[in-house]
């Protein structure tokens, strides 16, 4: 049932919807007890990954380098984007009725899309270290120093919530009197703007050029950096490809695990089709999972310095 408040405004009155009724990804239960433990098993191990990876590289010295620092903060914030939605996920999959206060929903959307703009900006700072490095190697470190690196962090975190900002604000003064279903299992706007009671194209314009037309326009950047980074270094020495391409390739599974599924639910937002929840649980599970195996497994500094961590952790208990 909708649950609306009736206030009164001026001399009439209208109805507000007060919690949204999130439709979820399926209704059989046999699939939820399926869900429920492939989710968890999927968020535990994404947690404990990118954990890994930050204090991997806070506390060993061999890897206080700028590649290391914003790969500490790209795992950082992978640990946000799931945060954000998948420990409710999990939980409703247990509720035959699943809601989020209308309060709630805004939050959870103005995150979203902080994390989302912030890892944006933090992938591109990513590539542009790895230019550095392979193109001009002999000035990486006074480049990319620590005040470059905490700058650049800096306004991936603004761009972050500017981009944010933008859309929650306009959305959270839209009217909305129901009805107060999104087929979903979180809030976001596309869905969300669709129960708003006026019209509102303008806004899905908006939020059509913010999110997708920056989601699209980024991933092109990217991938002609990576082009260029390749292309500069093949006709340098030919030799040193092979090398480019190991180093870049870890970036751009990265780039396109994380882009592709936000450029198809936010180019095209709202010709919403079932296939945006599944992109979404990719993008919110499956990609932060991803993300650490990647760049540990395919690092072999990366690599010894988790061997030496847990070295040192079973050498303990005999110094004791």
């Amino acid at each position: 049932m909708m649950v609306l408040l009736t206030e009164t405004m001026g001399d009439g009155n209208y109805s507000m919807v007060s919690e949204i009724v999130l439709l979820g990804l399926t209704s059989s239960l046999e699939i939820h007890l399926v869900l429920v433990l492939v989710f968890s098993m999927f968020y535990m191990a994404g947690i404990l990954g990118n954990l890994l990876v930050v204090l991997t590289v806070i506390s060993d010295s061999h890897l206080h380098f700028p590649m290391y620092f914003l790969l500490a903060n790209l795992s950082f914030i992978d640990m946000w984007v799931s945060s954000i939605t998948v420990p409710k996920m999990i939980s409703d999959l247990f509720k035959e009725r699943k809601v989020i206060s209308f309060q709630g929903c805004i939050t959870q959307m103005f995150f979203i899309h902080v994390i989302g703009g912030t890892e944006m900006v933090l992938l591109t700072a990513m590539a542009l270290d790895r230019y550095i490095a392979i193109c001009r190697p002999l000035h990486y470190l006074i480049i990319m120093n620590f005040r470059t690196c905490v700058l650049l962090l800096m306004g991936a975190w603004t761009i972050g919530i500017m981009h944010s900002l933008i859309q929650t604000v306009f959305v959270a003064n839209l009217p909305f009197c129901g009805p107060n279903e999104v087929d979903s299992f979180y809030c976001d706007l596309p869905r969300f703007i669709k129960l708003a009671c006026t019209v509102t194209y303008r806004l899905e314009f908006m939020v059509t050029a913010n999110s997708g037309f920056i989601s699209l326009g980024t991933f092109c950047i990217l991938i002609i950096s990576y082009v260029f980074i390749l292309v500069t270094v093949w006709q340098h020495s030919s030799d040193g490809l092979s090398k480019a391409l190991s180093t870049l390739s870890a970036h751009i599974i990265v780039v396109i695990l994380f882009f592709g599924p936000c450029i198809f639910v936010y180019s095209w937002p709202f010709l919403t089709v079932p296939v945006d929840k599944f992109l979404a649980i990719f993008d919110v599970i499956i990609t932060p999972f991803l993300n650490p195996v990647i760049y540990t497994f395919r690092n072999k500094d990366m690599k010894m310095a988790i061997r030496r961590i847990f070295s040192q952790m079973l050498s303990f208990p005999k110094l004791l």
